[in-house]
């Protein structure tokens, strides 16, 4: 495979902007890694006019396909998790091109995991997991059962990534491979949903007791993130929390995410006199009482 491909890497290599150019090869019959190609070759550039730009290749009954991407891009699907291939990419693929020891040292902070990426993932996570949550439970109610399933299955996913990320290691693609041996009891949650012999209904209804004690005791590390965000000043209005740079990826959970920790009683509301009367802006401060223990 090396010597068909060589020529296609070494043109990539001898490119200034090329930091570095991995090749993933097919381990199984069926392989969502490589997407069923025989290899993938992963090019990592500074920068391009197109983020990401992907070549299919067939020679001798084999097939390949080049992903040409910006480092950029790069940075973004690992810290957001939207393309969880990438972690198995940089730690299993062979490395065929090195620039500055950039494979390296980008599979070094993977290892490591630096405490405050953790942390911003974590809260990226916990904000997702309370939306799921939210959404299964008005479904159940509503006695949309499937479309309730649907919602909890995900708000599983998120907490188990939580408790990956939480124990220092990335999610990756066979997530509940990794939480089997992190945290049983999690994997026993997502097992009873999808195994039970019980009705849908009862399964989604002892889910959602679990699942509410379950989100509760994961809000410290959770909110942490956010809490740091708003340990800058005494009191936030939302949209001012919107604008924050360290919240840029928080958009879509925020306003779900500070309603729950406001019923949990983790953030105090005030209310801020607008020219409008008797209506007030909302304004959210986390509860000091809270502090200590983040």
């Amino acid at each position: 495979m090396d010597n068909l491909l060589r020529p296609i890497y070494q043109e990539r290599a001898s490119h200034p902007d090329t930091l570095a150019v991995l090749m993933i090869e097919r381990r199984s019959k069926a392989s969502s890694i490589t997407d069923n190609f025989d290899a993938v070759m992963l090019v990592i550039v500074k920068q391009a006019e197109e983020p990401l730009f992907i070549k299919h290749y067939e020679f001798e009954h084999k097939t390949a396909s080049l992903h040409i991407v910006t480092d950029a891009l790069l940075q973004e699907w690992i810290l957001l998790g939207t393309n969880r291939r990438v972690i198995d990419w940089i730690i299993n693929g062979k490395v065929l091109f090195d620039r500055n020891e950039y494979i390296a040292e980008l599979a070094d902070r993977l290892s490591t995991f630096p405490f405050a990426e953790r942390k911003l993932k974590i809260g990226m996570e916990y904000g997702k997991l309370i939306r799921r949550f939210v959404e299964g439970k008005a479904f159940f109610e509503a006695d949309h059962f499937l479309d309730a399933y649907y919602a909890v299955v995900h708000a599983l996913h998120h907490l188990a990534r939580i408790e990956v990320i939480d124990r220092g290691f990335y999610p990756e693609t066979t997530v509940w491979n990794q939480v089997r041996h992190i945290e049983p009891q999690v994997y026993k949650l997502y097992s009873e949903l999808v195994e039970s012999h019980e009705s849908l209904e009862k399964r989604l209804e002892l889910l959602f007791l679990a699942n509410d004690f379950l989100i509760h005791s994961k809000a410290e590390i959770g909110s942490a993130h956010l809490f740091q965000v708003m340990k800058e000043k005494e009191m936030w209005q939302f949209g001012e929390l919107l604008q924050h740079p360290e919240l840029a990826h928080f958009t879509q959970d925020l306003g779900v995410m500070l309603d729950y920790l406001t019923e949990k009683g983790f953030i105090e509301v005030s209310q801020i006199e607008t020219k409008g009367q008797e209506v007030y802006h909302r304004g959210y401060s986390f509860k000091k009482s809270v502090d200590a223990d983040l």
